[in-house]
Order: C-alpha cells, then structure tokens, then sequence
C-alpha cells in the first residue's frame, strides 16, 4: 500500500507537507494542496484514522448516547440516528452509537480515550444525573432534550409542551371538550423523562385555558395496557369525544381496540397522535397527527455540535414548533355532544 512517503515523492513535497495538507493544520498554498491531493488520489492513498487523529488532535467521530431502554421505542430512536448519521456524513465525521445504560461511566470512558470529539444525548430526564458529567468534559455536548438544568450545554428537540397545547387546540376548534391523553409507558414518567414530562404540563395548562375536561393516564406496553388504560379513562370521565396519544406503541392497539367495541374513528370518537408522519399514516385511518420531527433535530444536533467544535456561537436552547397535520381521524362535533 502506498505511504505518505510515496504520496510526498509523486507531489515533489516533503513528508510534513502532505501531513499538513491533510491534517489543515498550517495553511498549504492551493497549488501545493492540489498537487498533493493529485498524488493521493493517483496512488490510492489512504492515511490510517488514528494517525490522522493524532495528527490532528481531531477523530472527526461523534458519539451518540442513545440508551435503549425497555420503556423506549426503538423504530423512533433509530430515526434520530439515521438524521444524526446522515448529518454527521455532511461535515466527514463518522458517529460511534451507544445503547448501554451506562450512565456517567460511559461517558467518560468515551471521552478519557479520545475516541471522539463532541457527544450527542437523547432520553433526558429532568434531573439527569450525566449533566454533572458532560460539564467536566472537555468535548462539547449537545442534547436532543430540555433537562431542567442544562446551563452551559446546548439543547435541541421538538417543543413538547407547544405540541400538547396544539393537539387541545385542534381538538377544541373541532368542539371536543372531555378529551383523554394516552401517555407514554408509566416507566417513562418515573424516570422524569423531559419529553413525556414538558408535554404532560403542557396539555394540563392547556386544558385549564381552553376549560376543558380532561383526564391523563399512563399506557402500559401492548394490548391489555391498551385496554387498561382506556378503560381507565373512560371511568373516570363519562362522554370522552377525543384522544390524544403521545404512546407510538400504543397505537394501533388502540384502533384494534375501539373497532373491536364499536367505536368508530372519527364518527363516535376523534384521536390526535404525537408521532413520526409515517408512522400516523400506516395506520388503518390516517391519523391527524403532531410529527415528531425526527429527521429536523438530529440533523439541527449535528450542525450544533459542528458549531461548538468550530468555536462558533450557538443558540443554547433550540426547540422547534410543532406541526399538525390534519388527515382522518377527527371530525367536528355539534354542541348537542359536547
């Protein structure tokens, strides 16, 4: 295989200068670049990543901590990966997933050995105990969440409260005004999950400034916690018109469900889910639905994170508005039904 040597020789340029060229290390003269980049290409040269790293003081890799959890869905977490990869591939850096619940351990392993130069974290609790951790970090970090104390580390994800509040608001213009919410998994709620805890606030400040009458239950993982969880709903608020389900799992359980006790969506009752787009329509009705906007956050992580290893400003807090979609599963109610 070719050597920087044979590349250098083939350029008529010195070692360090080929170094320099791939490195950016010290301005090279576009003439000089061109000649060596001539060279590699001729030759099929292919610099060894960790002599580059240490070249360079860069591993051009991100690290993505994206724990897979029993109580999380798997399909949406990949989504944001596939955006952080595709993103990550944009500015040449490769991205080293890890899945293990290994809290702050992990964090530092990563980081002490060098193996990248900048973090990106999803499933963020409130009080998550690795803040403490990324701020003794000397690579910046970047979270696809909103904990309650994030100063100094910048923070990009959908706005969940402002998507709860649209969701009512829909629902509301349509007439509803005794509206269920499905939530996600009670694990998710114990562990203070920011996302499932920004968007519960959210549709109860709603709910008491539209004057609504609502209720929320937690939804178990598969049929029976379906079942469970509306028959919870139903008792304790006689009439319910409309769903809200912010439980992607949860979904076409539900529809099995309601179809199976006659039940007809939109006709008897009217749903909103918070969801990836494909995911509401795959569904047996097309679900108006609140996207979960998993290709615009992992890709807005990346360039975030670009930014800090640039040493360029950033905005530290970075949620996106929601967007509804209005598809099948809601219709307008008379006041009779209200």
């Amino acid at each position: 295989m070719p050597t920087i040597n044979d590349v250098a020789k083939a350029a008529g340029v010195s070692p360090s200068t080929v170094s320099y060229v791939l490195s950016g290390r010290r301005p090279i003269s576009a003439e000089t670049r061109a000649r060596v980049q001539a060279a590699i290409a001729e030759l099929g040269f292919h610099p060894h990543a960790g002599a580059r790293a240490l070249a360079s003081s860069k591993t051009n890799v991100i690290a993505l901590v994206a724990p897979l959890r029993v109580d999380v869905n798997v399909p949406v977490i990949m989504q944001f990966a596939t955006a952080v990869v595709t993103a990550a591939r944009s500015y040449n850096h490769d991205v080293l997933l890890l899945t293990k619940d290994e809290g702050t351990a992990g964090l530092e392993r990563v980081a002490h050995s060098t193996m990248v130069d900048a973090l990106i974290l999803m499933d963020l609790e409130r009080d998550d105990l690795r803040i403490p951790a990324l701020r003794r970090l000397k690579q910046p970090s970047v979270l696809i969440g909103l904990p309650q104390d994030h100063t100094g580390i910048a923070c990009v994800d959908l706005d969940f409260g402002a998507a709860a509040r649209e969701a009512l608001a829909h629902l509301a213009g349509h007439g509803h005004r005794r509206i269920g919410l499905v939530g996600p998994s009670p694990a998710v709620y114990k562990r203070q999950t920011t996302y499932a805890d920004r968007f519960l606030t959210g549709f109860l400040e709603a709910s008491a400034e539209l004057s609504l009458r609502t209720v929320t239950h937690p939804c178990e993982p598969g049929a029976e916690g379906v079942r469970s969880c509306l028959a919870d709903l139903d008792a304790e608020l006689d009439g319910l018109t409309a769903l809200v389900v912010h439980n992607e799992e949860a979904l076409r359980p539900l529809l099995d469900l309601l179809h199976a006790t006659g039940r007809r969506v939109p006709d008897d009752i009217s749903i909103v889910a918070v969801c990836p787009r494909d995911v509401a329509t795959a569904m047996p009705i097309q679900l108006t639905s609140i996207d979960i906007p998993a290709h615009d956050v992992g890709t807005l992580a990346v360039e975030t994170a670009m930014r800090l290893l640039d040493g360029r400003r950033v905005e530290y807090t970075r949620l996106l508005a929601p967007s509804l979609v209005e598809r099948d599963s809601c219709r307008e109610i008379s006041t009779s039904h209200r």
